[in-house]
């Protein structure tokens, strides 16, 4: 068992820069190109293109997230320090591989900056983040998954992977606008919408254009977080 860090007393901590973090656990990740791989995840509040609210879909920028990114009431969510947030995500690891840790949100780079990212590879972790592209990316991350949304700027145009939700009818969500950009690898994951399987037609299109390859939400297969 893990020891306990406790979220930042911020009376005491005034001065110093604090992270809002939903929850920080310990998993495989279960999407794209490091499916399968032990990962410590760090998902952070907030995000520019939706509020989290139910009430507020409808408007949002992006309509189809499935994830909870509101407050810090998650696994181990609070208000920690720079030094809390490395000591929590090394509590986490169990020892042994190259450690890594995938920073997610939300949108995580509304918080995740280069002091914070410096000082987990300082403590020996790779550095992923999942980001929708509209923020820049620090140089210092190791890996860069972007999943871009329609009718959002995209600014992050390079990067390890682009992994993009299938399918989207806005013309600005077409794979094909995304597949000259600079990205190692190009993934269309379907889109997990209730009583809708697009598994079919994320295949169809991937035999269709051979450049771009399936993610499925293994984890959810595999019943872990």
């Amino acid at each position: 068992m893990p020891p306990t860090i406790r979220p930042a007393n911020l009376s005491s901590l005034a001065m110093a820069r604090s992270y809002k973090i939903k929850e920080c656990f310990y998993t495989l990740q279960g999407e794209g190109a490091q499916a399968g791989r032990a990962a410590v995840f760090l998902r952070f509040t907030g995000c520019n293109l939706w509020s989290g609210r139910e009430e507020d879909r409808h408007d949002a920028v992006c309509k189809f997230c499935d994830t909870d990114f509101i407050g810090t009431d998650g696994t181990n969510g609070g208000r920690y320090t720079q030094e809390q947030c490395v000591d929590l995500v090394k509590a986490l690891w169990p020892g042994g591989g190259r450690p890594y840790i995938v920073c997610t949100g939300g949108e995580p780079l509304l918080q995740l900056d280069v002091p914070l990212i410096g000082a987990l590879r300082a403590a020996g972790f790779e550095v992923a983040v999942e980001t929708n592209g509209t923020l820049p990316v620090p140089e210092e991350i190791d890996w860069v998954c972007v999943s871009p949304k329609a009718n959002a700027e995209l600014v992050v145009t390079r990067g390890d992977e682009l992994k993009l939700v299938f399918p989207q009818p806005e013309a600005g969500a077409q794979p094909e606008r995304f597949e000259h950009l600079a990205f190692t690898h190009f993934f269309l994951q379907p889109k997990d919408e209730v009583g809708i399987n697009h598994t079919s037609a994320t295949v169809a299109y991937c035999m269709d254009h051979p450049q771009w390859r399936v993610s499925l939400q293994t984890h959810k297969i595999m019943g872990i977080e």
